[in-house]
């Protein structure tokens, strides 16, 4: 992924530049409690949005589904996952989750990470409705997003306002109630809840996600590269700073 400005690219962009291949809030084991969860027979088709480097789509295509499609609205990082990852009917193609393009009722599982908490509430509800659509009845859609605990509405906006500005993306979490309450507004019924501290960038957790050799391989690049060392230490500080009041959510739900 090209970066011309670190001070303004996205946080995750940075991230992956310096070669960090989980990005997801609760690392990877709550992307593979995901999966686990989601139960996928040879028989199901799936569609994931917002893919990004293509880590969750590696994961359900080792259960050799019936189908896959992720849909990205990054034009690169759809050319990247084109050339990197290749299965018979498994598909990478530029689009909104909002307005995918896809069947009615055509899938059985649907899952997204990472992506809802970008968007503000409105525009959640319309990812959520568009996972509706394409879902066969019973059919399950699993997010992995950001959770905020412990807050009332000025501190949800301070979080909301500071993490805004360090990863440059507009964020927006929700407390594992308002993340369960949107998803039954659209038709779902909650099965399950997981959780975990967002430690995404502290060592220890980089080092279970990537492994010792990949974590000296980002070490070296980030100290190598003053513009990202810079922007990544800005996200650290705000991460500890919200510490206790942060955390990363997987939600398992059924199309009701």
């Amino acid at each position: 992924m090209e970066i011309t400005d670190f001070a303004k690219a996205q946080g995750h962009w940075i991230l992956a530049k310096m070669g960090k291949r989980v990005l997801r809030p609760g690392g990877k084991e709550l992307t593979k409690k995901l999966v686990s969860e989601l139960h996928i027979q040879q028989d199901d088709d799936l569609v994931e949005f917002a893919p990004g480097l293509g880590y969750t789509a590696n994961l359900a295509l080792h259960h050799a589904p019936h189908s896959y499609i992720g849909v990205d609205a990054d034009e690169d990082a759809v050319r990247e996952l084109k050339n990197r990852i290749k299965g018979r009917n498994t598909k990478f193609q530029i689009g909104n989750a909002a307005e995918t393009h896809l069947p009615d009722e055509s899938k059985d599982k649907v899952f997204g990470e990472a992506m809802l908490t970008m968007h503000a509430d409105h525009r959640k509800s319309d990812i959520i409705k568009e996972a509706r659509r394409i879902q066969k009845k019973g059919g399950l859609y699993a997010i992995h997003e950001l959770g905020l605990v412990d807050v009332d509405d000025t501190l949800k906006s301070e979080i909301q306002k500071e993490l805004a500005l360090a990863i440059k993306v507009n964020a927006r979490p929700l407390t594992e109630e308002e993340w369960g309450a949107l998803l039954e507004k659209e038709g779902f019924k909650v099965n399950k809840v997981y959780t975990n501290g967002m430690f995404l960038l502290e060592y220890r957790c980089i080092l279970e996600d990537e492994g010792f050799f990949r974590t000296l391989k980002i070490g070296f690049n980030i100290i190598t590269h003053p513009k990202a060392l810079k922007r990544i230490l800005g996200m650290k500080k705000i991460f500890r700073k919200y510490q206790r009041h942060m955390n990363a959510i997987v939600i398992i739900s059924e199309k009701i």
